[in-house]
């Protein structure tokens, strides 16, 4: 008897009534709110409701939180009578963007030559590049402080970058690896067979591909850089405050509800960005 050629593309056999039944029940039981959906609610409002809170004080005219009436009073201040605010924030961004920019560099040809090259004491740079994650703000800014009055160096914005690349880049390496880990080998393989070499590798195949793992891991430095104080308080000189320290400093004579203006305005604009840098990388791994 000749076995069927094309038995192997055949429509795979439909499950049986019991099995069918069995799933639609499973999908009645996992749609109802339970507790698990519950508990998701309660972190859903754990992480947002702080947000709501600013976003409605920024509208409202008094500078306590009782409310009187809507008004774009602190808007308006915001704008043209913050001078030192801006200062401080734009301290920030530029501190944020080229440390993330060093770090993701680094980070990223760290996890290309780590995860793909084998050489002596591998291991050893794989566990002590987690250090910064795991290590407390102060004991990294205090170690990082004594190594900057070590070597005779003035603080200010460049101590601040040093240390922002410092413990942003364990993170760009972590997602830049996981990334990596997903990697299909049989593409390099290809390119080789192609007459490719390893640079031309590197650049039109390697890091297309792990692309997403990069702005990730950019988006994250970004993050905890613009966010971080404790560190930064450590290794800042004269001129060189930033917006955590300039709000920080503002505590003590009482918030101003300029800051809930700033806010808002930051939320708008890193979800704008967000939103652009998600369909850029979707647009880029679709043309590849």
């Amino acid at each position: 008897m000749k076995k069927n050629p094309f038995k192997m593309f055949t429509r795979p056999a439909r499950p049986s009534e019991p099995a069918r039944h069995a799933k639609r029940s499973w999908k009645k039981r996992s749609s109802r709110f339970g507790f698990s959906n519950a508990m998701l609610a309660l972190a859903l409002v754990f992480l947002f409701l702080p947000l709501f809170v600013i976003v409605f004080y920024s509208f409202n005219e008094a500078k306590d939180t009782t409310w009187t009436r809507f008004s774009l009073v602190w808007y308006e201040k915001l704008i043209f009578g913050s001078g030192d605010l801006w200062a401080s924030l734009w301290n920030s961004v530029i501190v944020a963007v080229v440390s993330s920019l060093v770090a993701t560099v680094l980070g990223t040809m760290a996890a290309i030559g780590i995860t793909w090259y084998k050489f002596k004491g591998r291991g050893y740079i794989q566990t002590t590049s987690f250090l910064p994650m795991v290590l407390p703000e102060v004991i990294m800014g205090v170690s990082l402080l004594i190594f900057f009055s070590g070597i005779k160096m003035s603080l200010g914005l460049t101590t601040i970058f040093i240390a922002h690349t410092t413990f942003c880049m364990p993170f760009v390496y972590l997602m830049v690896s996981a990334r990596i880990d997903e990697f299909d080998y049989s593409i390099i393989e290809a390119s080789h067979d192609l007459g490719a070499n390893e640079v031309q590798t590197l650049f039109k195949v390697i890091l297309p591909a792990i692309m997403p793992g990069i702005v990730s891991g950019f988006m994250m430095s970004v993050t905890m850089s613009l966010e971080d104080y404790v560190i930064t308080f450590l290794v800042s000189g004269p001129g060189s405050t930033t917006l955590p320290l300039y709000v920080y400093s503002m505590i003590r004579f009482g918030v101003s509800p300029v800051i809930n203006a700033l806010s808002f305005a930051l939320i708008l604009a890193i979800c704008l960005v967000t939103i652009i840098l998600r369909k850029s990388v979707k647009s880029f791994a679709s043309s590849r």
